[in-house]
């Protein structure tokens, strides 16, 4: 699964280790944004995490156990679709659609945090996927489908990864991340105000994984607007991109 973080020192810096099984994938850069797209069979590609020119940096992390909370709402009350029939379909905005709204730049951080204010965000039947935002100014915007949101005013580092914020460990799931949380954790709580890029990189080398495996790990430098990645946990290999007016 994933893992995000964030250190507000001397630089902002952010940090993604995109996890996954069975799925293509494919980084695309441009004067826009650098997206770390995945092959939907029904939608094409869909830029659903990386970085943008405005400053912003989007992940998404799946949420372990599942909470029901998070389908869309409609008027089943089936309890093995566990879709909700509490208001009308339609009436909700689904965090992948917001994620890539802000990713492209058709909605800011203050838009979406807005929304998510209101409660009304889902997710897909039957997965809970979380978001995990920041914004030039170091700012950070977490959103649980179903159970909330916590915004943070740059705080000096957070850390997300497949566990619900709101219930940390009550609840127990082989994927749920939790070593992965508190190495990551562990190693910014302990960094220097000097914290940069490769400082990330080991923290993301550290959490990587094999089983579920780490197939982009990547860094946005915001104070720097440049990007870094790497691939299949190649981080001799780093790729980098530099938006354009900050050459």
């Amino acid at each position: 699964m994933c893992t995000s973080i964030i250190s507000n020192r001397n630089k902002t810096i952010v940090g993604w280790n995109l996890d996954i099984l069975d799925m293509e994938y494919r980084v695309t850069e441009s004067d826009e944004g650098v997206y770390i797209e995945i092959n939907d069979p029904e939608e094409g590609w869909l830029p659903l995490f990386g970085a943008n020119s405005r400053g912003d940096f989007v992940g998404m992390p799946t949420c372990w156990p599942h909470d029901e909370r998070s389908n869309p709402l409609g008027s089943s009350t089936d309890s093995s679709t566990g879709i909700r029939a509490d208001a009308p379909a339609g009436s909700e905005e689904n965090v992948i659609m917001l994620d890539i709204d802000l990713l492209t730049q058709r909605r800011t951080m203050n838009q979406v945090r807005t929304i998510a204010e209101s409660g009304a965000v889902c997710s897909v039947p039957g997965v809970t996927f979380m978001s995990s935002l920041s914004d030039k100014e170091g700012n950070v915007l977490h959103i649980v489908p179903g159970q909330g949101y916590r915004f943070y005013e740059k705080p000096e580092y957070k850390v997300l990864t497949n566990f619900s914020p709101f219930k940390m460990d009550s609840e127990k799931h082989p994927w749920m991340g939790w070593d992965r949380y508190h190495t990551a954790e562990a190693m910014l709580a302990n960094s220097d105000d000097d914290f940069d890029v490769a400082d990330c990189f080991d923290i993301l080398r550290k959490v990587s994984q094999e089983v579920c495996p780490t197939v982009v790990s990547m860094v946005f430098d915001v104070t720097e607007m440049t990007v870094y990645w790497c691939e299949n946990r190649r981080f001799d290999q780093i790729h980098q991109h530099r938006f354009a007016g900050n050459i």
